[in-house]
């Protein structure tokens, strides 16, 4: 079977729950997918895909360039596309030379996909001139985004006017608007750009090109898009698609002063049918419309979604203003779902005026109530809004014997009440000797969280903790790549307190932890999992084609029981629920780093990514997505796909427990 069937054979058609674009498959008009997938990995019947994968893992450039030149295409793709991952800028003229003479279309479509990964602006020009010859629609489409990855400002221009000749391309079309998305999400964009992504909105144009359209509208920074209130308005509520519906509610925000911008964010979070168009109406209200939008918030919190309800009570947190604390305590009494209670608890504390001392009162029993390490986490991050509690959290952080996740979540309170406007002076020492203990403590959340304290500007610490002494003893006694992100945040203080430059990240080298070959070749190209939680079962399947080492770890994690018992630590609505640390809180790793596997795949619904403090620092946290997040792409590691249960997805709660992961045979 030839490497290209292989790929045929081994694609998956997506369960996304109605999301535009499959998840972790090429976008539209890329390689065909096959229902069936093959029983046999790639890997494990040919020895040079094997040599292409290790190449890719060693980062190894040179040796890889090579396999361009192979008389087969399939390792022609395999090469562009392990290139992608390296992300080598060294590689751009050999790729640009293999854009021009390539003869098979979809590898040009992995050459431009590499070229765009190296988001490096020498690659434009070529990416330029070639547009104008390609033949392939696909490979257009590969070629205008890849150029928004890699595009000028002064390049900005041609990206926005497509050829005559491809105004009715719909690939092209498509290409262009993620093109102009890859820009904005740069920072590069201008008011030509922003009027073509509101024509690409338009109900005419193709599904992709309006997904695009409307995330670079919702993600672009410093847009005030309220010259274009009718048409965000008539995607939000019509398109058929709720991710484009999501996206142009998210990017109503940015038309805030448009007085009719209010009503129909309101009218979204009470009728839309889908949850997360909900979550984005909800987070595009501003303190500005606090007043027409507060009643459909009110009603938001008690919303079947605990999701939409979390993101209401987030909105009060945010934008309350004037309110009394007592009326929030009260609501907050009455909400049943934990972390949504906790979180309009916080906003109670917030308010000022007459009843703040109950309020605490309240919170600090409800604390103490609590059996649920997380619950009792969030009540300590509510406190943190209430810089008189400074003493009770600063006890609870420190307790003998207390959960990491209540430590973890105790510290970050006390950070946060000493950036309340109202943190007395006179505690300002003590709050110093708190991260001192933190960075001291033994414990790597702690000593991550303390130093990222110390080094804050904002809270001008070089005064009362200007020697490194103890930050130097703290970082020697941590082991890498185990403990990366804590080293990582001390080193970044010695370098801040001593003024000089940042040091580098000590990334683990692909020897001290080689993709395991014969743990691959026996995985089948349709392996699943089943992901046994306390809502439901969630079934993966497992991406070995795409990311052979990554796949590895995780099964080999699985068959020794790591996930068992672990908790979903980490949920945010409309985004990620991720899971899979050892300690419960985020901060825990395996004892090794995985390199980063970039394949051509994108972000959707129930795309299962993993985890990382950065390129190449993958472990064993992994994260699956409630709906498409293409800023993700290419930055973040996919390696499974949700085929079952995205509804209990929908429904996963920080806390919520992974009883066990199977690989189902």
């Amino acid at each position: 079977m030839t490497y290209s069937a292989l790929l045929r054979a081994a694609a998956l058609t997506a369960l996304t729950g109605g999301a535009l674009l499959p998840a972790c498959t090429p976008r539209p008009g890329a390689s065909a997918a096959a229902p069936t997938p093959a029983p046999t990995n790639q890997f494990a019947l040919d020895s040079t895909l094997r040599r292409i994968a290790t190449l890719q893992d060693e980062r190894r450039t040179a040796a890889l360039l090579p396999y361009l030149a192979r008389p087969e295409a399939g390792y022609r793709e395999a090469a562009a596309e392990a290139l992608a991952s390296v992300q080598d800028k060294a590689a751009i003229p050999r790729l640009l030379l293999l854009l021009q003479e390539e003869p098979a279309a979809r590898v040009r479509q992995l050459t431009a996909y590499a070229l765009g990964q190296t988001s490096d602006s020498t690659a434009e020009t070529g990416l330029r001139q070639h547009l104008a010859e390609e033949s392939d629609a696909t490979a257009r489409r590969y070629v205008l985004e890849a150029l928004g990855h890699c595009t000028s400002r002064a390049g900005l221009a041609a990206l926005t006017r497509l050829p005559p000749a491809l105004a009715t391309d719909t690939a092209a079309l498509s290409g262009q608007a993620w093109g102009l998305y890859r820009a904005g999400l740069r920072g590069l964009t201008s008011e030509a750009a922003v009027a073509r992504l509101v024509q690409l909105l338009a109900a005419a144009q193709p599904a992709s090109a309006r997904q695009a359209a409307a995330n670079a509208l919702a993600r672009t920074r410093g847009l005030n898009l309220a010259p274009y209130v009718a048409a965000l308005t008539a995607a939000a509520r019509q398109d058929a698609h709720y991710a484009v519906r999501s996206a142009a509610a998210q990017a109503l925000g940015k038309a805030a002063t448009e007085a009719s911008v209010p009503a129909t964010l309101a009218a979204l979070v009470r009728r839309d049918p889908d949850y997360r168009v909900r979550i984005s109406a909800l987070r595009a209200m501003t303190a500005a419309m606090y007043a027409p939008v507060k009643e459909a918030a009110w009603a938001a919190l008690t919303d079947d979604n605990d999701q939409v309800a979390l993101t209401a009570a987030e909105f009060f947190l945010a934008h309350a203003a004037d309110e009394p604390g007592p009326v929030l305590l009260e609501k907050a009494n009455r909400l049943a779902p934990w972390r949504v209670r906790a979180t309009l608890l916080a906003a109670a504390l917030r308010q000022t005026g007459a009843g703040q001392e109950a309020i605490r009162g309240a919170v600090q029993e409800r604390y103490a109530a609590s059996a649920n390490a997380y619950e009792k986490g969030y009540l300590l991050k509510a406190l943190g809004e209430d810089p008189a509690a400074f003493d009770f959290v600063r006890e609870a952080t420190f307790a003998p014997g207390q959960s990491v996740v209540v430590g973890t979540y105790g510290l970050e309170a006390l950070v946060a009440q000493r950036h309340r406007p109202g943190f007395p002076a006179a505690r300002q020492p003590d709050f110093a000797l708190a991260l001192r203990r933190g960075v001291l403590s033994g414990d790597v959340a702690l000593m991550g969280i303390a130093a990222e304290a110390i080094r804050d500007p904002k809270l001008d610490l070089r005064r009362l903790l200007a020697k490194t002494d103890f930050l130097v003893a703290a970082r020697q006694k941590l082991t890498l790549p185990r403990d990366l992100e804590a080293w990582q945040s001390l080193q970044q203080t010695i370098d801040y307190l001593q003024q000089r430059k940042p040091t580098p990240v000590p990334v683990a080298a692909a020897a001290t932890h080689p993709i395991p070959w014969d743990v691959v070749t026996a995985i089948p190209a349709g392996q699943r999992a089943v992901v046994h939680t306390s809502k439901g079962d969630v079934v993966l399947h497992l991406l070995v084609n795409k990311a052979p080492g990554s796949v590895a770890s995780f099964v080999q994690l699985t068959r020794q029981g790591f996930y068992d018992g672990k908790n979903f630590h980490r949920v945010v609505p409309n985004f990620v629920a991720q899971g899979g640390c050892p300690r419960g809180d985020g901060w825990g790793s395996s004892d090794y780093n995985l390199r980063s596997e970039f394949a051509d795949l994108h972000y959707g619904a129930g795309a299962v990514g993993l985890a990382s403090a950065g390129k190449d620092t993958e472990s064993c946290q992994w994260f699956i997505t409630h709906a498409p997040t293409p800023h993700l792409d290419g930055r973040y590691t996919i390696f499974a796909q949700v085929v079952q249960g995205m509804d209990v997805v929908s429904r996963l709660e920080i806390g919520d427990r992974i009883d066990k992961v199977e690989l189902l045979f």
